[in-house]
């Protein structure tokens, strides 16, 4: 018992003034604490962070028109909060027009291990007239590795849409995968301005066999399937557009 106070008093005189927390300042170099606690930190989620990806930079040939598309994404932040900013579109290579283009800037927030809700703005810089739209938004990697990105826009016209996509990825090889992806479409009433009929108005899917040079550049062929169905199918066949497209697609996908 003496041999036990003695030892207490002894570690406790030569903390004296000294923080619990910071009793290893006593002795190491401030260099050395610096660095540990920069390491400390960046394990537990402090710090902030940049992704930037290019999930589809790709050429579209087959059905309809030769198409350029571009489906980007990236955030700024930490594992917790993060701002966001998503943008896709397509360029029709023959006319050498943008027909879609939209740009997402999101508040997200992580609300379980793998999900995060977003927040935010939409805008449609094509097609005309364009709209603006408030995002209310799920993103994040559902069970059996499904990655699920879903939304619902109000427009400024009161016009209510949602989408949902998901993927699923099957490594043939560490290098070699092979990507499922599909998209459907919805909407509370019809939008003929934008060929847009109410319920499921259109429907994607694809697949893309990619080859990962590194992991962070990666070229793909594939090929994609769009459906437009219900009320909107009717729309483009009285405006003279097709409702089923089947393409096949070239591209390659990236981050950084």
């Amino acid at each position: 018992m003496t041999t036990r106070l003695l030892l207490a008093a002894t570690l406790a005189l030569s903390g004296a003034g000294v923080p619990a927390q910071q009793a290893a300042d006593r002795y190491y170099e401030p260099a050395e604490m610096a660095a540990a606690r920069h390491a400390l930190r960046h394990h537990h989620g402090a710090q902030r962070f940049t992704f930037i990806q290019a999930e589809r930079l790709e050429y579209q040939s087959g059905d309809g028109d030769p198409t350029l598309l571009w489906d980007m994404q990236g955030w700024w932040g930490s594992d917790i909060n993060k701002l966001w900013i998503k943008t896709e579109g397509e360029h029709v290579t023959d006319i050498g027009r943008i027909e879609e283009a939209e740009l997402q800037l999101l508040y997200s927030r992580a609300v379980s291990p793998f999900f995060d809700a977003q927040i935010g703005l939409r805008h449609d810089i094509e097609p005309d007239p364009n709209h603006s739209y408030l995002v209310l938004g799920l993103q994040g990697l559902a069970p059996y590795l499904f990655e699920i990105d879903a939304a619902m826009f109000l427009s400024d016209d009161g016009d209510v849409l949602a989408r949902i996509e998901g993927e699923y990825e099957l490594l043939i090889t560490q290098r070699l995968i092979l990507q499922g992806r599909a998209k459907l479409n919805l909407a509370a009433q019809n939008v003929s301005a934008l060929d847009i009929g109410s319920g499921l108005s259109s429907a994607e899917l694809g697949l893309r066999l990619r080859y990962e040079w590194v992991r962070e550049f990666a070229p793909y062929i594939g090929f994609s399937w769009t459906r437009a169905v219900g009320r909107s199918a009717d729309l483009l066949r009285a405006g003279g557009n097709e409702t089923d497209l089947l393409s096949v697609v070239a591209g390659i996908r990236l981050w950084f």
